[in-house]
This record gives C-alpha cells, sequence and structure tokens, in this order.
C-alpha cells in the first residue's frame, strides 16, 4: 500500500484530510475482508491491554495462504509460511500514509467499535471503589459506629459479593450510605435494636424508616439491593445467619425493631392475666381462665396497659412446642414464646411485662445461636436462665444418651454464656447440640407448679 494509491482507493476520488473525512467505503470494504477478521480482532484485545498504545508486535500462527497474501498486501512486505509477525507501530505508519489515512487505533476502531482503554477503565473502577469506601467510612465515623465490632466485616462481605462495583459510581456510594444511616438509626443510642421498646406506636416501620433515609417508602422493600445489604449488616450485628427467605427477612427485620407491619406477626403466649378492664384485658384474662394459648399483635399490644400481680414471673420459651404442651397438660404460669430469635413483636411484649414488674425467667436452645439469644434476652431483662446451666446441659446429654435419642453435633464458633462460666466449656468438650423440646417434661414440670 503506498501512500497515493492501494487497496480500495479509487481511482480520481477527490483528496480530503484524515480529519474530515472517514474511510472510504472501498477501502473500509477491502480492510474488512475475511482474509483480515483475525488481524483485527487480535489487535483490538492487543489495543485494548495496551491501554490504546500503539507498541509491541502481533505474532499470528497457522496463517492460510489467503491470510498471507492479504496481509502482503496491507503492509508491503512478502511473508513466506504459517507464521506472521507485524510490528504495530509499521502498521500503524502503513495506514496513515496509506488508502486508511488513518492511524491503527482508529482503524480498528472503525471495523470493530469503539475501543476500552482497558488499564484506564481499572484505574477508574479501583479509584471509584475507593471512594465508595472512603465514604462509608465518614459515614461510619459520623455516626460513631466506626469501633463497632460489625461494620468492618459487614464492608468487607459487600466488597467481596461485588455487587457494588457493578453500580454507577454515585450509585454505589450513595448506597452504601444508605445502609449505614439506616443502621445508625437501628444501632444508635435510644435505637429500636438493644434498647427497651416500652412505646409500642414508636417502634419504626419499614416504610417510615425507607422514606426517612431514602425519601421513598419502598426504598427497603424485599428484592432491593438496599434490603439486602442492610439485612446482612443486621444478621452481623445479630449473630445470625443472612435470611434466604421471606419468613426469614421478615423475622430479622423485627428482631432489629423494625415493624414490617403491625398486624402479620405475631407472639405466642399462655397464661397472662394482666389486671385491668380494658376490652382487650377482659378478652386476654377469658382465654387464660379457659387454658387457650393465645397469639398477640403489635396492634393488640398497643391496646394493653400492662399491669401485673405483685410478684409475677414470665417463663419465656423458645420452641411453640413449649407452649402447645403446656395448654394439653393445662399449665397455669404465664409464658411466652420468642420463637427462635425474638421479633419485634415479641420482644414489644417482654419490654412492657418487664416494665410492669414481671420476673423474666428464659429458656433457650444449647447450641451456639440459642446461646447467643439468650445472652441478648438475659442481659436485656436481668432473666433468670431456665435450666440452662451446665449442670442442666450435661444431665440433657446423659439422658439423651440413655434414651438412644441422637443428638446433633454443635456448629459454629462457640458462644461465651454470659449467665454461667461453666456451661460454654461443658459444651465445647461434650459437642453435641441439646434442644429445648428434649427437657420438655422438665420444663412442664415447672409450669406446673403453682
Amino acid at each position: 500500500m503506498t501512500s497515493t494509491a492501494g487497496p480500495g482507493m479509487a481511482a480520481g476520488e477527490p483528496e480530503a484530510s484524515g480529519s474530515e473525512r472517514g474511510m472510504t467505503a472501498r477501502a473500509r470494504a477491502w480492510l474488512d475482508q475475511p482474509a483480515l477478521a483475525r488481524l483485527w480482532d487480535r489487535l483490538r484485545d492487543r489495543l485494548e491491554r495496551n491501554g490504546l498504545q500503539v507498541r509491541g508486535r502481533l505474532r499470528l500462527d497457522g496463517v492460510t495462504v489467503a491470510e498471507r497474501e492479504a496481509l502482503a498486501l496491507l503492509t508491503g512486505r512478502p511473508y513466506a509460511g504459517g507464521t506472521v509477525s507485524i510490528a504495530l507501530a509499521d502498521l500503524d505508519a502503513q495506514l496513515r500514509t496509506g488508502a486508511a489515512e488513518r492511524g491503527l487505533v482508529e482503524v480498528v476502531a472503525e471495523l470493530r467499535g469503539p475501543l476500552t482503554d482497558r488499564p484506564a477503565a481499572r484505574d477508574a473502577r479501583r479509584a471509584a471503589a475507593e471512594a465508595t469506601w472512603s465514604a462509608a467510612d465518614h459515614a461510619l465515623r459520623s455516626h460513631g459506629l466506626a469501633d463497632a465490632n460489625w461494620p468492618r466485616p459487614w464492608l468487607e462481605e459487600v466488597r467481596r459479593a461485588g455487587t457494588l462495583a457493578r453500580l454507577a459510581p454515585d450509585n454505589a456510594r450513595r448506597l452504601i450510605v444508605q445502609a449505614i444511616d439506616i443502621m445508625a438509626v437501628l444501632t444508635g443510642p435510644g435505637a429500636a435494636l438493644g434498647a427497651v421498646a416500652s412505646d409500642v406506636a414508636g417502634l419504626p416501620g419499614r416504610g417510615e424508616l425507607a422514606e426517612r433515609v431514602t425519601g421513598t417508602a419502598h426504598g427497603l422493600d424485599d428484592g432491593t439491593l438496599l434490603s439486602r445489604i442492610v439485612l446482612r449488616a443486621l444478621a452481623r450485628v445479630m449473630e445470625v445467619p443472612p435470611p434466604q427467605d421471606a419468613r426469614t427477612r421478615r423475622e430479622l427485620w423485627e428482631a432489629a425493631g423494625v415493624a414490617v407491619d403491625r398486624v402479620s406477626t405475631t407472639v405466642l403466649t399462655l397464661g397472662l392475666a394482666p389486671l385491668g378492664d380494658e376490652p382487650a384485658v377482659r378478652l386476654l384474662r377469658d382465654r387464660t381462665r379457659a387454658g387457650y394459648e393465645t397469639h398477640l399483635t403489635l396492634r393488640d399490644l398497643t391496646r394493653v396497659t400492662w399491669r401485673l400481680p405483685p410478684g409475677t414471673e414470665v417463663f419465656v420459651c423458645e420452641n411453640p412446642r413449649v407452649v402447645e404442651a403446656a395448654a394439653d397438660r393445662g399449665c397455669v404460669r404465664p409464658l411466652v414464646c420468642a420463637s427462635g430469635n425474638p421479633t419485634t413483636t415479641a420482644l414489644t411484649l417482654l419490654d412492657a411485662l418487664h416494665a410492669a414488674g414481671a420476673r423474666l425467667t428464659y429458656r433457650g436452645d444449647f447450641d451456639w445461636p440459642g446461646i447467643a439469644i439468650a445472652n441478648r434476652v438475659i442481659d436485656r431483662y436481668a432473666a433468670r436462665p431456665w435450666r440452662m446451666r451446665a449442670a442442666d446441659y450435661e444431665q440433657h446429654v446423659a439422658t439423651a444418651r440413655d434414651r438412644g435419642t441422637p443428638l446433633l453435633p454443635l456448629t459454629g464458633a462457640p458462644v461465651d454464656a454470659l449467665w454461667d462460666p461453666e456451661l460454654t466449656p461443658a459444651m465445647t468438650a461434650l459437642g453435641v447440640a441439646v434442644q429445648e423440646e428434649s427437657a420438655l417434661e422438665l420444663l412442664l414440670t415447672d409450669l406446673l407448679s403453682a
């Protein structure tokens, strides 16, 4: 190819500078022939990896006769054999002085579409990510959360997931800051999470919380990225696995003090008999006298002024089976079922009972999540552990083995039981989990005592 004529250059075609025109149709058609397709494909990849810099050599192996002839015409050099090596700078010069009148980068872009400067793109992504995590760090510090034990592992988990990296930089920064703002509402001073929620009406609803932080009541709806990120943070705080379905998501929101709504989630009770003459109180006492269990919603709890007989002791269990068996046996002592990790509704009731002077007695599972839940409940209410000491655990294990009952192995990291320093070593030594229901007869004995 020469500067005045070459493949694709029409004789007598008017001259124009390369900055004023694209390639002629004939020149483009010649360059875009099948015999040169592999060259342009390989050059696109090389230039993008080079940061669009024209340097180095390109080697093509196994070239066909048609490819070798087309490459010879393109570069003005003869080739023999099945391997061709082309200096990118030489090809760039040939294209500029030939019919294309454009450099290598421009020609490849016209034939193969816009080129990406990959090193520059990587640098831009890295800078954007650093800006995102810097904004997250600033948000944590501004809310006084930087020294808490959950933010750093949570942020690292979000970073590894790569979800934010797929967003526009401004969107990624806004989203992570909103997540931290929400966590500050839920974990900061006076927040619902870990605080006494004696005023049920004051508990934040998910829609209200979302609108407060994001400007829309749907900002934390199921399926939104913000909701998923916040729930992962809450799982860290609550020391539970991330939720996997609608039920566990609802339970985690409510355990954090966020009411998804005030009617669909209930707390299971038996034997509650508050004082007073309010309609809701009378209904509850009637069910208690009849020996019926009762499911109370958040709206139900707002209708009751909780006044209790002096010295009331309320037993708290983790599994609904305990309530069912207690009702069948005619147990008379007040019983509340937390149904695993206590939801907002359960915590609201327990807060109200505790504030009314009730002494709470708690029983859960002998596994590490169960110990973590018991720590929170016992610490929050100064509750008495209910057959949950090391001697109880060892007795349960011995009884199960005597019966030939299979016991599941303990899994996960050990959790120190705050109420009994001997319990965690005993559980670690025996290495098996004991579910609450395995001690059902012992628990019923306690509940049957007047």
